[in-house]
């Protein structure tokens, strides 16, 4: 089998090329010219160069692939243009999926993420069928995510072969530039984090993820979406046991959201005078006071999902981290 993986150059895209390799399949990946290759080297991968937003190199990267795992998305909960994010994740979801069709994919599986997803107000789990709506979005990269979502189930309902797969917060290996989450691993092990800002998350294995777009390919139902998610945690939980694995004391300080919401505008006030990034985020403490926990039954039923416990998934990236230094 061929199959033409974007975002093949960033974390949870490199975990599921790597997947499919492991398989012994031809993979193709859609570079952009400027892109960080540092997770293909080594790899027996067809790298075409194009992007998102030039149309005209997706349909030859399409052409005589028997599948499609279309990963890549601008994943910022910061960005000085937001017109940026949506323009990738909404019109560059169009884009690759129009080519898909044009030349006959016959199999596709679109990466979404459980920022889509609604979050029970009764404190249960979210899942794949939880009431939300564009308004219930924070900021503009949820936003994004939840258009490009509607853009995929809309082809979809068009007979386009789209599975969708909504993974949780991957952590693991070759998180290399790195996600949100993968910072706070990075600035934990390096005792950056005194104090924290406590929230909910859904710990998954980034391999885990691969694995489930994997099965999500070969048992998905066309037009249905799976949350691939492992384990739910606070924060403080994950903190400690980051800690416990780095040898170091977990921060001790619970600072409230109401406190560090005048930091996060001052910081990318900043951002924006230096063209650097924030160190903390609007939209990231507006999304901290929702504990993102979701049940990810529907792809364990389904799909035969069985994601490892979140303290592998931590010990994986804590050595990861490590070895970059």
């Amino acid at each position: 089998m061929k199959a033409l993986v974007t975002g093949a150059t960033g974390f949870v895209g490199s975990a599921v090329m790597r997947r499919l390799l492991f398989d012994g399949h031809q993979v193709r990946v859609l570079v952009r010219a400027i892109s960080d290759r540092r997770n293909l080297q080594g790899l027996d991968v067809e790298v075409i160069e194009g992007d998102l937003g030039q149309t005209a190199s997706l349909l030859p990267a399409c052409d005589g692939c028997d599948a499609l795992f279309h990963v890549a998305a601008d994943y910022r909960l910061w960005a000085p243009v937001p017109e940026e994010l949506y323009r990738t994740n909404v019109e560059g979801t169009r884009a690759i999926l129009e080519a898909a069709r044009r030349v006959g994919v016959p199999r596709i599986v679109y990466t979404s993420s459980v920022a889509t997803l609604g979050i029970p107000k009764d404190g249960s789990l979210g899942d794949e069928s939880t009431a939300v709506a564009l308004g219930d979005m924070i900021g503009h990269y949820k936003r994004s995510k939840f258009l490009a979502e509607e853009v995929a189930r809309t082809f979809a309902a068009e007979g386009l072969p789209i599975v969708i797969v909504n993974p949780s917060t991957p952590l693991g290996p070759h998180d290399i530039k790195p996600t949100p989450t993968g910072r706070i691993v990075r600035d934990a092990i390096a005792g950056r984090l005194p104090a924290y800002v406590e929230t909910g998350l859904n710990i998954v294995h980034v391999d885990d993820v691969a694995e489930g777009h994997w099965l999500a390919f070969q048992r998905g139902r066309v037009g249905e979406r799976y949350i691939l998610g492992g384990f739910n945690l606070g924060l403080r939980d994950v903190l400690i046991e980051i800690a416990d694995l780095a040898g170091r004391s977990p921060p001790k300080i619970r600072l409230p959201h109401a406190a560090v919401m005048p930091v996060a505008y001052a910081a990318e006030a900043w951002a924006r005078l230096t063209g650097t990034n924030p160190i903390a985020t609007v939209e990231e403490v507006r999304m901290s006071k929702k504990r993102m926990f979701f049940s990810s039954a529907k792809a364990v039923r389904e799909l035969g999902y069985a994601p490892r416990p979140a303290r592998l998934a931590l010990e994986d990236a804590v050595q990861w981290f490590r070895q970059q230094r």
